[in-house]
């Protein structure tokens, strides 16, 4: 019973230290704390959306490239 109570004792203590260096509660489910580093954030980019116009101007040129490469035989478009 003692070494039950032991071992618990150490899981706490090191649950703890975890959280100390981590900044979250054990098992994550906590808010981290603020980046206070000197780098700042990196900025998510923007999606970039295609308008259909755009899409269709893709989609015609990739089917060319495709037939080129049908008629010429190749199986694949790579240059290897």
């Amino acid at each position: 019973m003692d070494f039950l109570y032991e071992l618990k004792c150490e899981r706490d203590r090191i649950d703890a230290a975890i959280r100390a260096l981590s900044g979250t509660t054990v098992g994550g489910l906590g808010k981290r704390k603020a980046q206070t580093s000197g780098t700042p954030a990196v900025a998510k980019r923007k999606k970039v959306r295609l308008s259909a116009a755009a899409r269709r101007k893709i989609s015609i040129a990739a089917k060319a490239r495709w037939a080129k490469a049908k008629k010429a035989g190749k199986t694949s478009l790579s240059n290897r």
